[in-house]
């Protein structure tokens, strides 16, 4: 697997050659978020529900914080190895924001096919990242009421953790928050945390 597209003529008999259906990683962005739900109800015994089909006490949003941490753990994983994988080639990034920069048109063409649409920073370790066509939101239908908007939020968390792992596997701690106020647009927030040198 690589950046560049494979030329003509396709040589699927070629070893050394590596392929990969983008349907594939739809479907499993559709996938992974049910499939959370499904795990911390029915694996991790957090699915205490009454008779009216709602959560006893205030599980809901444990549920959801757990649910959060499996995703965007997952997320973490693919993007270190990832990172791992697609930067060794690549010459020592100088600093934080060609790490960024990086992750903006390298990695989100890999994972998403497309680059980000917008970069802002404030230069003192906070960017934020726009991408107003986010590939996992493109198909997702959207209903009257804003319904769409709190059901496409969970969406977020796996990319969120790609983005943290990326970043960690280049040296860089940082925290990631998501959000989308209009389909199929996305926003991520990256924090980079200074660690202090021990003396």
């Amino acid at each position: 697997m690589s950046f560049e597209s494979p030329l003509p003529p396709y040589n699927a008999s070629d070893p050394t050659a590596q392929f990969l259906n983008s349907s594939c990683l739809d479907f499993l962005m559709i996938e992974l978020v049910p499939m959370a739900w499904r795990v911390v109800r029915e694996v991790d015994g957090m699915g205490a529900v009454r008779e009216g089909g709602g959560t006893v006490g205030g599980e809901d949003e444990e549920e959801r914080d757990v649910v959060f941490f499996r995703l965007e753990s997952l997320g973490y994983r693919v993007g270190q190895g990832l990172v791992e994988r697609f930067s060794r080639d690549r010459p020592r990034f100088q600093d934080t924001l060609d790490v960024i920069k990086f992750l903006c048109k390298d990695l989100w063409m890999l994972v998403f096919r497309k680059q980000i649409d917008n970069l802002k920073t404030n230069h003192r370790g906070v960017y934020v990242l726009t991408d107003n066509s986010f590939r996992p939101f493109a198909k997702m239908s959207t209903e009257a009421g804003g319904q769409a908007v709190v059901r496409a939020q969970p969406f977020l968390w796996f990319p969120c953790g790609i983005i943290r792992g990326a970043l960690a596997s280049m040296g860089i701690n940082a925290t990631v928050q998501a959000e989308t106020s209009e389909l199929p647009s996305a926003t991520f927030q990256i924090k980079s945390i200074v660690v202090a040198a021990k003396p």
